[in-house]
């Protein structure tokens, strides 16, 4: 009985010294949740896999895709039954991962000349109803459509939203949601009765600040995707990565725990500095470009070495993200898919670099 004690007492000691030598706190990845039918095969990845290489924070995107009892009109394909999500709930719990699910507000209401769920079912949400989806899409097209936005001024919308969110919360135990926000062109449209003529900046802030405090009430904490939070034409990031409509300015108006994930895929652009001088706590996420993301990683060091007490803590750490399927990445990962998965590649090699 004496030895058990002894080994537990020096195996957290140990756990606690690779904690403390850990240089930032989550080592995540953010991945659409797999099709049903390989639910079991992606739990014994998480366990044989992501868990043993440092994953600490898994973020599923899983939408409309879940049997929702409070709006089943807004069920999607292929969806999660309640006993589902309960596997990854058990994994995750079982190795110590954040479990966090996304569903993207305000943005990413549609894709191409396919309107989402939210705006299938109920099409008075949309911003701009007045730009019909094409036949053909493409991009650049003249009504600078890339994804619908709702309307966040709509006095209906977040009742149907807010209901889909604290059920999949619960559902997924957690303490923390994921909102998207990224990429919205539409917010504050000239047609729109509700929001025309108010600053694009503050109805973004609004958004923002209205799901926080409605998570708060609960205890759970916000994520964000952090590209309308940058000023796309002064830094010259472009208009994906950063906003071209003025929507930066909402850094100084929203609540300073709201979670920022700082996303850049082409170049390692060093921008975790200007949240975190903000006073928000954020995290730097690459894609499939893996010398890239081991120089975001290798700036991630330098900026947490070089803060300040105070600005330390802010500089969360790394969250891979993909952006194929989940079946593709968990093959090309375990190296046994014939096709490469470059996220896959990409999130191997930082795995490697926390795990010297």
């Amino acid at each position: 009985m004496k030895w058990k004690v002894l080994f537990l007492v020096v195996f957290s000691f140990i756990g606690f010294i690779s904690n403390a030598q850990s240089p930032y706190p989550v080592r995540g990845l953010c991945i659409s949740a797999p099709s049903v039918d390989i639910i079991d095969e992606f739990v014994e990845f998480t366990n044989n896999n992501l868990a043993p290489d440092g994953l600490n924070v898994l973020i599923l995107r899983i939408d409309y895709r879940y049997e929702y009892k409070s709006h089943p009109e807004l069920i999607g394909d292929n969806p999660y039954s309640k006993k589902d999500v309960k596997k990854l709930v058990k994994v995750c719990k079982e190795n110590n991962i954040r479990l966090i699910p996304q569903i993207n507000l305000l943005g990413h209401q549609s894709w191409h000349s396919t309107a989402g769920k939210l705006l299938q079912v109920y099409p008075e949400f949309d911003e701009t109803p007045n730009i019909q989806f094409p036949e053909k899409y493409e991009w650049p097209n003249s009504d600078n459509l890339y994804c619908k936005s709702y309307c966040p001024l709509h006095p209906k919308v977040h009742g149907v939203v807010f209901d889909l969110v604290d059920e999949i919360c619960d559902v997924f135990e957690t303490d923390a949601f994921h909102a998207g926000l990224d990429e919205v062109f539409y917010i504050g449209d000239d047609n729109c009765p509700r929001c025309q003529g108010k600053d694009k900046a503050e109805l973004f802030a609004g958004e923002v600040t209205k799901i926080r405090n409605h998570l708060k009430e609960n205890k759970r904490e916000l994520w964000i995707w952090g590209d309308r939070l940058i000023d796309g034409k002064t830094t010259g990031i472009g208009m994906w990565e950063g906003s071209y409509n003025n929507t930066h300015r909402a850094i100084d108006m929203i609540p300073k725990d709201v979670v920022i994930c700082d996303w850049h895929y082409e170049r390692p652009d060093p921008t975790a500095v200007l949240f975190a001088a903000k006073g928000l706590n954020v995290l730097t996420c690459p894609w499939r470009n893996t010398e890239n993301a081991l120089a975001q990683e290798k700036l991630l060091r330098s900026l947490i070495d070089g803060a300040s007490r105070e600005m330390k803590p802010k500089y969360m750490g790394m969250l891979q993200t993909v952006w194929g399927s989940a079946k593709g990445f968990m093959e090309s990962y375990k190296g046994v898919s014939d096709t490469e998965d470059k996220s896959a590649t990409c999130f191997k090699a930082l795995t490697k670099v926390w795990n010297k």
